[in-house]
């Protein structure tokens, strides 16, 4: 992993976190779990993909396609197990 394919990384695993609060709201808070959500499911999706010899959106070392699909499960995995309220 290089340092420019890392940075593209990030950046992109921190705009998803931005838009899906822009989408879905909350305050500060909510913001940083969703950029943190983002950054786990991002990489853990390029984690997998890199394993396992998956290429669906290869830019260089980076294994875009599956991490942003990583990144999105984790934002939704997330958000419905926050939405759910203990009686």
């Amino acid at each position: 992993m290089t340092l420019p394919s890392f940075v593209l990384g990030a950046t992109v695993a921190t705009f998803l976190g931005a838009i899906f609060h822009l989408w879905r709201g909350g305050g500060l808070g909510r913001l940083i779990l969703y950029v943190l959500l983002a950054w786990i499911g991002f990489w853990a999706g390029h984690w997998i993909a890199a394993n396992l010899g998956w290429d669906l959106f290869r830019v260089g070392p980076l294994f875009l396609g599956f991490a942003i699909l990583g990144s999105l499960g984790a934002l939704f995995g997330g958000y419905w197990l926050l939405i759910v309220q203990p009686r």
